[in-house]
């Protein structure tokens, strides 16, 4: 089916009931899984008579769909905030690292979520993760011809950066945050810093990150 075809409401109020609708399913399919979920329990979630559903989406599996597309371009909107106007790339991936931290903190769903996509629409699992390495690997291409990111294929460093991303946010942000995430973004930002930065003549290496301290709960 066509993520596409799913018709958009012409009245403030038709939006607002969809988007009740989006934000239930991310709930509900988070919680329960897409096979689990019934429509009912999302229209239920959302507050809304069963039949109203089907007045804004086909099926579930194009809801699925909606619920994906609509959180990559909520994270996508949040990371250009969190880098508008910075031109030094390791301190872009320093605020990318902490605007998806923040984001994957208040949206706790999103990993079974976006997962349960590939057994569901595999088209939609892959827009999803290419929508964020297309622009990041054309930024990195930008970042090696000014001179600040070593010659590396642009799209295997954006894949690579974007795995340490969504590997820490899952370890430390979703399976509880047992670490004080300052240090582990200090980790990883020194890990990206002598991995991936344009190396000065003699250069001296930066400074030992700080140790990962343990919290006690």
């Amino acid at each position: 089916m066509n993520h596409n075809s799913t018709p958009r409401p012409a009245t403030a109020r038709g939006q607002r009931t969809r988007q009740r609708l989006v934000e239930a399913a991310e709930a509900v399919f988070g919680r329960k899984g897409f096979e689990r979920a019934s429509i009912s329990d999302i229209t239920q979630q959302a507050g809304v008579a069963l039949g109203t559903f089907y007045v804004y989406f086909p099926d579930k599996q194009a809801l699925l769909v909606e619920v994906v597309d609509g959180l990559g371009a909520r994270l996508r909107a949040e990371l250009a905030r969190a880098i508008a106007g910075r031109t030094d790339r390791l301190e872009v991936e320093r605020e990318g690292f902490r605007a998806f931290f923040a984001f994957t903190a208040r949206h706790r769903l999103l990993y079974r979520v976006v997962r349960q996509s590939e057994f569901v629409d595999e088209a939609c699992f892959r827009r999803y993760y290419r929508s964020f390495a297309a622009p990041y690997a054309r930024a990195l291409a930008a970042a090696q011809r000014s001179g600040q990111v070593r010659r590396l294929d642009p799209e295997v460093l954006a894949y690579a950066l974007m795995g340490i991303t969504d590997f820490l946010g899952m370890r430390y942000v979703l399976w509880g945050r047992k670490r004080d995430m300052a240090a582990v973004l200090d980790a990883a930002v020194e890990l990206v810093r002598h991995g991936m930065a344009a190396p000065a003549g003699g250069g001296r290496p930066g400074p030992a990150p700080r140790r990962a301290r343990r919290r006690t709960a």
